[in-house]
């Protein structure tokens, strides 16, 4: 009599007086949004719908977010470059990655540069980690005020203790030209513990393109868009950032899972 389709007679019928049939899901975004330190837009907190065993569309998740006005407001700005190169200074090692950024072995490659960070008033901040391209982790990194050797020598030094329980492989560690890779004390430190040096070529970013990425995520999320605040309270936020990457945020090339979690369900395997 009225012209509709039976079932859409039927579904007005069921939801009949409920004000919105999506309140619970739209309860357990924003929950999700909000653990994700809102730095996830629709594509990824489908992804983790999924993984609580819900069976959702990421169009319907776009819709329902944007009903909530939840929307993931980080986004990518241009900023200058750290250049550490200072010329030949140094030995330069040959391209040993030549881009071949994958690997079935947890601590075979490892990646390494230095990125810079204005803070509030003339300070700046230099951040140097050590990503492992097994699982895309950090297993070491180091801050400072100013690019000093230490800044490069200290994480080394603590990714050597980690190589000696749990390499299974000859590692190899790639970087730019930049002076702190090319000092003697750096190659001293590899040759004494076998471990072969890699460098891009001058002016390559593509050839450390995974450590590029990294930086380029970790700005986004926690950086780009904010307020400059002071070197110790960047630092604060820096250290927190890499934890929580390390530990909750989850990578589509991982299988969804956390870069942790990949290495521990791996290694249990294996085992």
């Amino acid at each position: 009599m009225v012209g509709i389709p039976e079932a859409t007679y039927h579904y007005h019928v069921k939801n009949f007086g409920n004000k919105d049939t999506n309140r619970e899901l739209k309860e357990l975004i924003t929950d999700l949004f909000k653990k994700f330190h809102e730095r996830y837009g629709y594509k990824r907190i489908t992804k983790e719908l999924k993984k609580l065993g819900h069976r959702v569309n990421h169009k319907k998740v776009y819709r329902l977010m944007r009903e909530i006005g939840l929307k993931c407001v980080k986004f990518m700005r241009k900023s200058r470059k750290y250049n550490s190169y200072k010329g030949k200074v140094g030995k330069v090692a040959k391209n040993r990655l030549s881009r071949r950024f994958s690997t079935p072995i947890p601590l075979q490659k490892l990646v390494t540069d230095i990125t810079e960070f204005k803070c509030l008033g003339d300070e700046k901040l230099y951040l140097n980690p050590i990503l492992d391209l097994y699982n895309v982790e950090i297993v070491a990194f180091e801050i400072r005020k100013r690019p000093t050797l230490d800044l490069v020598m200290k994480p080394l030094k603590e990714t050597i203790e980690i190589l000696k329980n749990h390499a299974t492989y000859r590692t190899t560690i790639h970087s730019d030209q930049g002076w702190h890779y090319q000092h003697n004390q750096w190659v001293r430190t590899l040759k004494e513990n076998k471990i072969f040096q890699s460098m891009s070529r001058k002016a390559t970013c593509a050839d450390n393109a995974s450590m590029e990425n990294f930086f380029g995520i970790l700005k986004q999320e926690m950086y780009y868009g904010e307020i400059l605040v002071s070197y110790e309270e960047l630092k604060r936020r820096i250290e927190e950032y890499i934890y929580w990457y390390n530990n909750e945020r989850s990578k589509e090339k991982l299988a969804g899972m956390r870069p942790v979690e990949y290495r521990t369900q791996s290694s249990q395997s294996a085992a």
